[in-house]
């Protein structure tokens, strides 16, 4: 019975995780609640596109009286926006899966076509919207950014996620167990940095590689925080699982688990890779933003 509450509250932990990270990523879609002719529609903004995705941004409003326009530029750059109307579309969904088991064969709302960028570049936009009551103006002063990236193979991306995913679950429980003393701590310690080594420090370089062209933007190269905060982690627990090889040192292994529910919280891509379209190279955002400091003061 205490094994079964153990991973129980070791499960509840990790989708908890797992859902924080992705509602507060800088690449995950924005949610926002738009008034449109009398009705609220919970509209998701993209903030992430992929380069065998379409380049679009998409209003899923279904009142075709609306008109609105897209206004963009790209990211830190002085360049003017440049404006494309938004236009209704139809477009199938061609999926088994989706047509199948949701019933979904196809995708309305309306869409802006914006321009692709290299991997790593962003954009930013707001949108003007006018209805019946006249025209509002979304995210004007809050520009949504988009960050463009390379395709990620399936085959790579898919065990990435799953791997970390468990990763995450045996950490959990191993530092649970940990503190409630259940002698088989030590086993799901290794397991963890197994899956860690897997997930993390193999896949999840590959995945960068695809992605934005770099196979690692961490220490000692970058200050990629997704890269860094993987490699606090790995650290910590090469450390709790040697430790406790001769003799259970349960501490070890609470002190790991809690840093990599810190790292797994932290949102997914912050300051991850950033085009600096100036001089064309791919860099890590923080280092951007310090450079561009000091860049206007002098």
């Amino acid at each position: 019975m205490k094994k079964f509450i153990l991973w129980l509250l070791a499960f509840i932990i990790t989708i908890g995780a797992a859902l924080y990270q992705r509602k507060t990523g800088p690449t995950y879609p924005k949610r926002a609640d738009v008034a449109v002719n009398d009705a609220t529609y919970e509209l998701k903004f993209v903030r992430s596109i992929g380069h065998d995705e379409r380049p679009e941004v998409k209003m899923a409003i279904p009142d075709t009286g609306i008109k609105a326009r897209l206004f963009y530029k790209r990211f830190r750059s002085n360049d003017e926006y440049e404006v494309t109307n938004f236009i209704y579309k139809v477009y199938p969904v061609n999926s088994p899966f989706m047509n199948k088991v949701f019933k979904i064969t196809e995708e309305k709302g309306f869409f802006a076509q914006i321009p692709m960028q290299p991997a790593a570049g962003k954009l930013q936009y707001y949108i003007e919207l006018t209805d019946s009551r006249g025209t509002n103006t979304l995210f004007r002063d809050e520009p949504v950014v988009i960050r463009f990236k390379g395709t990620v193979p399936g085959y790579v991306l898919a065990p990435h996620v799953l791997l970390m995913f468990f990763a995450m679950l045996f950490s959990t429980l191993a530092g649970l167990m940990s503190i409630f003393r259940y002698p088989r701590y030590r086993k799901y310690a290794v397991w963890t940095l197994v899956l860690l080594f897997f997930g993390g420090m193999i896949l999840g370089p590959l995945v960068q590689k695809y992605a934005f062209g770099d196979l690692w933007t961490g220490i000692p190269f970058g200050w990629d925080l997704t890269d860094n905060k993987t490699l606090i982690a790995f650290l910590f627990w090469i450390l709790a699982v040697v430790m406790n090889r001769k003799k259970e040192r349960p501490l070890y292994t609470a002190l790991a688990a809690f840093v990599l529910l810190l790292v797994y919280s932290i949102p997914h891509s912050m300051f991850g890779s950033e085009l600096d379209y100036e001089t064309g190279q791919v860099t890590q955002g923080l280092i951007l933003i310090v450079s561009l400091k000091i860049f206007k003061k002098s």
